[in-house]
C-alpha cells in the first residue's frame, strides 16, 4: 500500500510539471486521474492512445466483434464513425462492464456542419460574416449529435487556404486569418458551451495543425513549404484563436512542416501549440497519419510511432502503431514512460471533463434521440440561417427578385436532385427528408405560376469522372441521352416559360476531401446548356451550387443575375427560393477571391507588394508584375457580395491623424440605404501598414459590423482601432507594433473602400 501511494504522488508530481493542468481548480480530477493510472497496467495505458474505427460493431452483436474484443483488452481509448444511442450503448456497456477497470470511450464523428439537420457548407456558413448565427449552427449541431450518443467531433476545420483547386476549402472559412479566427471561436463556443459535462455539448477538435490549406498544387495530402514568418503571419492565428476559446481536441495534418510531417513535428506540437499557446487538451491524428509518415520516408511503422508519440501526440487513429509499436521502443529507449502517462492523461482528462466518468451513459438517452433531432424547430434555423449565407454575384436591371408569377423553367443537373443539397462531410443526413429547389420553388409558388421542368445536361459528360464524383451516397442520376438530346429538351421548355432558372454548378462530391479539381471553370458541357438557354432570349438567373470559387468570367459577362447558394444544407430549397423570391433580401460576402482564370491562383486580397507593383485602374505594364493575357484583378473579390439594396458610403473620418501609445482611435463612415427595400450589409474595415521592418500586406482585415437599415435610412458607423490592431509578427517572430503610418480602409469588400491615413507613434 505504501508503495502504491508513493507511485500515486510521484506521478503525479510529475504530471503536473509536464502537462499544462490548473491545479487548484482541477485538483479533484488530478487526483482522480492519478489514482487510476497508478492501477494501469502499460497496455491499458497504451489502449487509451488508441481509436480505431468503429468497423465492424453491428447493433446486438457488439460482444462478437473484433473491436469489442481489444476494449474488453483495454485496448481501445475511443471509437469513431459510430452514431446512434443503441449502438454506442452496447460498445459502451462492454468499456464499462467487461474491461478491467472499466474506464469510459469517448465517441467521436465527423460532425462538420450540422448532424441530421444539415446547415450550409462551413465556406457558405462563413459568408454570412454572423458570428453568432455560426455559433447557434454549432450549438445545434452539438444537441443533434450529442443526442444521439456522440460527445466528440472533428470540427472546426479551421485551415486557410488560398487555391481554390484544394476541395477542402468547402470545409473551412476562406483565405482570411483574422475572419478565420472569429469563425473558429464561434464554433467552438458553439460546440462546446460553457461546460464540458452538460449532455447537451460535445468535445470540438480543432483541426488540421497545421497549414494543411497551403498545400501545393490544391492537390489534396501535398507538401507544404513556408517561412516560419508567413505561418504566424498568415495561418496560424485561427487555430490559436480556437486554443484560447478552451477547444479541447485538436487534430494534427497530413502535410509537412519544415520537411517534418505534421504527426512527428515536435516543434509544431510541443513547442508552439503547448508551450507558446498553453494548450491543455490531448492531439490526435487525422486517419491513419502515424502509418502514413512510412511514405513520407520516416521509417517503419515502430519507428514513426515513437516519433509520433516523442512529438506530443496523445492518440493515434486507425494506424495501431501505439498499441502495437510503443512498448517495444520504450525498451530500446526511444520513449520514455513519463511521455506514455502524459498521452494517457489527456485523453483521461478529456473524459473526466465530458462527465463520462461521472456516467458513463450521460449520451445514451433515448428520448433526447426521439426528441431532439431533426426537430421542425432546428429546420426553420437551418433554412433561416442558410438564406445568410447566399452570395449575390451579379443583378442587371434588377433581374432578382423574382415575381411569382407566369412560367418558369426550371432547367439544370442541380434542380431535382435532394442528395446534392448538402454538400460534402454529412455522414448523419438523411438525403430523402432534404429540400430540393424544385421543392422549394414549388412551396413558394403554390397556384400563383407553373413549374417547366429539363435536366439540360449532366454535371459532367465523362462517365469516369461523373462516377467520382457521385459517391457517399449523392447520386448524380447520369443520364445516357447525348448532350444535343437532353439541350434540346431544355431549351423547348425554356421557349415555353417566362423565366428560366439554370441550376448549375458542382455536384456535392466535387468539392470537400479528395475532391481537388485542376480546372475550376464550369463545366464545358455545362456551359454549352446556358449558352443555349441565354440564346432563347429570355431571361436567364443562374442559381450556382459549388464548394470553391470559380472561374466565371464568361457567365460573368452574358447572365444578367448569379446568385451562389453553396451547398446549403438540408433546407437548401426553401431558402434558396426565400432569397430568389425576395423575401430575404441576400447579405452574404464572400469569404474567398474568385479568379478571373485559374492562372491566377493562388490570388488572395492580403497579398504582399512587389518592388514593381501595377499601377492601380492599369491592365499592363511592361517590367511592372502583370500578366499579359488578364488583368491582375480577380473577377470577384474578398468580402463581395450585392444586395436588392443599394450601399453608398460616405467619406471615412478618423478622430485623430496623429496618435500616441495605447489611444483609441475611431473610423466612422455614414452608410446609407438607397434602395428601395430593407437590407443588412456587411461593412467590413482593413488596415495597411505602410512601412515596416519586414514587409507587409497591401490590407489586412481588421474588423466587420453587419448593419441593418430601412430603404432610404443613414447610419454612422464606427471602429475603434488600437495598437492592438497594428500588431504583426516581426522577422523575431515576435508580436508586436511599429511606429509609423497607417491606411485605414473602410467599404463593403476589400477592394472597394474609402480610406484616410494616421501616424501613430510608439
Amino acid at each position: 500500500m505504501r508503495k502504491l501511494l508513493l507511485t500515486v504522488v510521484l506521478l503525479t508530481v510529475v504530471l503536473f510539471t509536464q502537462a499544462q493542468v490548473k491545479p487548484a481548480t482541477d485538483a479533484k480530477m488530478n487526483s482522480f486521474i492519478a489514482t487510476l493510472m497508478a492501477k494501469m497496467t502499460l497496455d491499458e495505458k497504451l489502449g487509451q492512445l488508441n481509436l480505431p474505427a468503429a468497423g465492424d460493431i453491428t447493433t446486438g452483436q457488439a460482444n462478437s466483434s473484433d473491436v469489442a474484443r481489444k476494449i474488453k483488452e483495454g485496448k481501445v481509448g475511443g471509437l469513431f464513425n459510430i452514431k446512434s444511442v443503441s449502438k454506442i450503448r452496447d460498445v459502451q456497456k462492454i468499456a464499462v462492464e467487461q474491461s478491467r477497470l472499466k474506464i469510459p470511450l469517448i465517441f467521436g464523428m465527423d460532425v462538420i456542419h450540422g448532424y441530421k439537420t444539415v446547415f450550409p457548407i462551413p465556406i457558405g456558413l462563413s459568408c454570412s460574416w454572423d458570428m453568432g448565427l455560426i455559433e447557434r449552427s454549432a450549438r445545434i449541431a452539438a444537441q443533434e449529435a450529442s443526442a444521439d450518443g456522440i460527445c466528440w467531433t472533428f470540427s472546426p476545420m479551421v485551415d486557410i487556404s488560398r487555391d481554390p483547386r484544394w476541395g477542402r476549402m468547402s470545409e473551412g472559412s476562406g483565405e482570411d486569418p483574422y475572419l478565420g479566427a472569429q469563425v473558429a471561436k464561434a464554433m467552438v463556443k458553439g460546440y462546446q458551451g460553457d461546460d464540458l459535462a452538460k449532455e447537451n455539448t460535445i468535445l470540438a477538435c480543432v483541426k488540421h495543425f497545421a497549414l494543411y490549406g497551403a498545400i501545393e498544387a490544391g492537390r489534396e495530402y501535398n507538401t507544404v513549404d513556408m517561412s516560419r514568418i508567413r505561418m504566424y503571419n498568415e495561418y496560424f492565428e485561427p487555430y490559436k484563436a480556437a486554443v484560447e476559446a478552451g477547444a479541447g481536441s485538436l487534430m494534427t495534418s497530413f502535410n509537412e512542416i519544415d520537411g517534418i510531417p505534421a504527426t512527428a513535428n515536435r516543434w509544431l506540437v510541443n513547442d508552439v501549440l503547448r508551450k507558446q499557446w498553453g494548450f491543455n487538451g490531448f492531439v490526435v491524428t487525422d486517419y491513419t497519419a502515424i502509418m502514413e509518415m512510412s511514405e513520407h520516408g520516416l521509417g517503419d511503422l515502430a519507428t514513426v510511432s515513437a516519433l509520433a508519440l516523442h512529438a506530443g501526440i496523445d492518440m493515434d487513429m486507425v494506424s495501431d502503431g501505439f498499441l502495437n509499436t510503443i512498448k517495444q521502443s520504450l525498451t530500446k529507449g526511444k520513449i520514455t514512460q513519463a511521455e506514455i502517462d502524459l498521452a494517457c492523461r489527456r485523453i483521461l482528462e478529456a473524459k473526466y471533463k465530458l462527465g463520462l466518468f461521472d456516467d458513463p451513459y450521460r449520451y445514451c438517452d433515448e428520448k433526447r434521440a426521439a426528441n431532439e433531432i431533426f426537430t421542425p424547430q432546428n429546420r426553420q434555423e437551418a433554412r433561416t440561417i442558410a438564406a445568410q449565407t447566399m452570395v449575390l454575384l451579379k443583378n442587371d436591371n434588377q433581374a432578382l427578385p423574382l415575381k411569382k408569377k407566369g412560367t418558369f423553367a426550371l432547367i439544370g443537373p442541380l434542380g431535382n436532385n435532394r442528395e446534392n443539397m448538402t454538400g460534402t462531410w454529412c455522414v448523419a443526413a438523411d438525403f430523402d427528408k432534404c429540400v430540393s429547389l424544385l421543392d422549394g420553388l414549388k412551396t413558394a409558388l403554390g397556384n400563383d405560376a407553373k413549374i417547366l421542368t429539363a435536366r439540360g445536361t449532366n454535371f459532367v459528360m465523362d462517365q469516369a469522372l461523373d462516377s467520382r464524383i457521385s459517391i457517399f451516397g449523392k447520386p448524380t442520376y447520369f443520364d445516357k441521352r447525348s448532350q444535343a438530346e437532353m439541350v434540346a429538351e431544355a431549351v423547348d421548355m425554356a421557349k415555353k416559360s417566362d423565366v428560366i432558372v439554370a441550376a448549375l454548378g458542382e455536384s456535392a462530391e466535387m468539392s470537400g476531401e479528395s475532391s481537388s479539381r485542376s480546372d475550376i471553370n464550369l463545366p464545358e458541357n455545362q456551359k454549352e446548356l446556358l449558352k443555349a438557354l441565354l440564346a432563347t432570349g429570355k431571361p436567364v438567373v443562374m442559381v450556382l451550387f459549388t464548394g470553391r470559387p470559380l472561374s466565371l468570367s464568361w457567365e460573368n459577362a452574358n447572365v444578367s443575375a448569379i446568385l451562389n447558394v453553396w451547398f446549403a444544407g438540408t433546407e437548401a430549397g426553401d431558402a434558396i427560393a426565400d432569397v430568389l423570391f425576395g423575401k430575404v433580401n441576400p447579405s452574404g460576402k464572400l469569404t474567398a477571391t474568385f479568379p478571373q482564370n485559374i492562372g491566377q491562383v493562388p490570388i488572395y486580397y492580403n497579398h504582399k507588394n512587389t518592388g514593381r507593383p501595377l499601377a492601380e485602374g492599369t491592365w499592363f505594364q511592361k517590367f511592372k508584375s502583370n500578366y499579359l493575357d488578364v488583368p491582375n484583378e480577380p473577377l470577384y473579390p474578398f468580402g463581395y457580395g450585392l444586395s436588392y439594396s443599394k450601399f453608398e458610403y460616405g467619406d471615412l473620418k478618423l478622430s485623430a491623424n496623429q496618435a500616441k501609445g495605447n489611444q483609441t482611435v475611431k473610423a466612422t463612415i455614414t452608410l446609407s440605404n438607397s434602395g428601395k427595400v430593407d437590407g443588412t450589409e456587411v461593412v467590413q474595415l482593413y488596415i495597411r501598414d505602410l512601412v515596416g521592418s519586414v514587409t507587409r500586406p497591401v490590407k489586412e482585415l481588421k474588423g466587420f459590423q453587419k448593419i441593418a437599415l430601412k430603404s432610404g435610412e443613414s447610419k454612422q458607423v464606427s471602429f475603434g482601432i488600437t495598437p492592438q490592431d497594428l500588431k504583426f509578427y516581426n522577422s523575431d517572430l515576435k508580436y508586436d507594433w511599429e511606429s509609423g503610418d497607417f491606411t485605414i480602409m473602410v467599404g463593403g469588400n476589400s477592394r472597394d473602400v474609402k480610406s484616410a491615413k494616421v501616424n501613430w507613434v510608439k
